[in-house]
């Protein structure tokens, strides 16, 4: 009885480790992780210009670039406290 619960939970711990195991590479997740992510070009001098692939901005012709998501401004991170320190000085 014991022989046959022992040799059930060692069945069940490999069956685990084994479905564990992808067949993909780590190169092959971070290229199917790429194409999902959808990236966005913009103009330096335009912003509101915003393209779906590389190109020159329809305004000034300039390059476009990669928009990236841009911090919040500092003054929307602090508190009123801070805020009003900065104003007496």
């Amino acid at each position: 009885m014991k022989n046959t619960i022992l040799g059930l939970m060692l069945a069940v711990i490999l069956a685990l480790a084994f479905t564990g195991c992808g067949n993909s590479t780590p190169s092959e997740n971070s290229a199917v992780q790429a194409k999902s992510e959808k990236v966005e070009y913009t103009c330096p001098m335009h912003p509101e210009i915003i393209r779906d692939e590389p190109g020159n901005c329809p305004k000034c012709g300039m390059t476009l670039v990669e928009k990236k998501e841009m911090p919040q401004d500092t003054m929307h991170n602090m508190s009123a406290d801070s805020m009003e320190n900065m104003k007496n000085q």
